[in-house]
């Protein structure tokens, strides 16, 4: 992924044109990371002994353009996930660096993550927000905050529920993390249609028809199910 602001400057190229590494669970080094014993402890605490690697990231948070894209609006991540129950998955989220206010950490409303799903869409930014940065559509702006100020190597877990984000980089660096979201595979797929999931499940499956050339017989769930991959025990349902 490449930030909004900078991905069409003929200035910008290599490590710093690049915001994101997704998907990176065929990559034997990356996905080590997934894999270690020090994580998956306390991951198997929330999904138990089958844990599949769902969705893995490598995070470059660029200093910011001056356009304030490199913030990343308050979400849910259960908003993406077409599979239940929200309690059998985990997010674990590693600084890579020092990750402080000035260069964007996570910030969350502690207890968010008693709430239900809540709609998202595209927050009304003025210098535009990268794709499929979707927001919360309400939540209450007198909630509470933590920002999760780390050292390199710190960790967090925190469950798809929480309502997170992160500020600008207002640094010169990058604010470089790791994280992978676990869940049980005794997990089970449901349908979108008709919630607050359907415009993210949309918006997926185009991107999926414009990069691969893939028909309509290719559903949300599919895709996530491609990219799944088992770390532990054994891939039962999902």
């Amino acid at each position: 992924m490449r930030d909004v602001s900078i991905s069409k400057s003929e200035f910008v190229e290599g490590e710093k044109a690049v915001t994101k590494l997704q998907d990176f669970q065929e990559d034997p080094e990356l996905f080590r990371y997934c894999a270690l014993p020090q994580i998956l402890k306390y991951v198997e605490c929330f999904t138990g002994p089958n844990i599949m690697a769902m969705h893995t990231m490598l995070i470059n948070k660029p200093p910011d353009t001056g356009k304030k894209t490199s913030r990343h609006p308050m979400h849910q991540d259960l908003h993406y996930f077409p599979f239940r129950p929200a309690d059998r998955i985990v997010c674990s989220w590693t600084a890579m660096e020092k990750v402080h206010r000035q260069n964007g950490c996570l910030v969350v409303l502690p207890g968010s993550h008693h709430g239900t799903l809540q709609e998202h869409d595209y927050p009304e930014w003025e210098g535009g927000i990268n794709k499929m940065y979707h927001g919360v559509r309400n939540y209450d702006p007198d909630h509470p905050r933590v920002h999760l100020e780390m050292e390199k190597g710190d960790t967090v877990f925190f469950h798809p529920l929480l309502i997170h984000g992160s500020g600008m980089n207002q640094t010169k660096g990058f604010r470089k993390a790791i994280s992978c979201h676990y869940a049980s595979s005794d997990c089970y797929y449901i349908d979108v249609k008709g919630t607050t999931q359907e415009n993210i499940s949309n918006e997926v499956k185009e991107l999926a028809a414009k990069k691969y050339g893939v028909d309509d017989t290719i559903s949300f769930q599919d895709t996530w199910a491609l990219r799944g991959r088992l770390v532990q025990g054994q891939r039962t349902s999902m």
